[in-house]
C-alpha cells in the first residue's frame, strides 16, 4: 500500500509527524481527502475533523484541527494548523461551555458583538465535540 509523509504543526507543538496512507480534513472549500502521489497544491483550512489512516490500524485517528494552510506534494504533506487537539486530549465540558457562550452572544446579537467571531468560536466548539464524540 502507497504511504506518504504527514506533518501536523501548531505553533505550539508537532501534533503528528510519521506516515499515513490517507488523510480527510475540512478546507474553506469543502471536506477533502488527500492520498499517496497527489498533485502538488496548497489550500486553506477551516475548522473541522481530520482523520488519519494509517497501514495496519483498523480505526483512523482523529484530530480536531482548527484554521490552518495544508501544503500537498506527491510524498508529503505538511498542515500549519492554529490548533490542533487529539481525540483524547479535548476537554469536553470546556467545549460544551465554549458552544453555550458563543451560542448566547450570536443570540444576543448587539451591536458591539463581533458576529464573525462569534461563529468561529461556535464552529470551533462543535468541531471539538464532534471528533471527542466518535466511536
Amino acid at each position: 500500500m502507497s504511504k506518504m509523509r504527514l506533518q501536523i504543526i501548531s505553533p505550539k507543538r508537532v501534533i503528528f509527524d510519521g506516515e499515513c496512507t490517507m488523510l480527510e480534513y475540512n478546507t474553506t472549500e469543502g471536506y477533502v481527502g488527500v492520498l499517496p502521489g497527489h498533485v502538488a497544491m496548497t489550500q486553506v483550512m477551516a475548522p473541522g475533523k481530520l482523520a488519519i489512516y494509517q497501514e495496519n490500524v483498523a480505526k483512523p485517528t482523529y484530530i480536531a484541527a482548527m484554521s490552518g494552510i495544508s501544503k500537498i506534494l506527491p510524498d508529503l504533506v505538511v498542515l500549519l494548523v492554529e490548533v490542533a487537539e487529539l481525540k483524547e486530549e479535548i476537554d469536553v465540558e470546556r467545549a460544551k461551555a465554549s458552544k453555550e457562550r458563543a451560542e448566547k452572544r450570536i443570540a444576543n446579537n448587539d451591536d458591539k458583538l463581533d458576529l464573525k467571531r462569534a461563529k468561529y468560536a461556535l464552529q470551533k466548539a462543535l468541531t471539538r465535540l464532534e471528533v471527542a464524540s466518535i466511536e
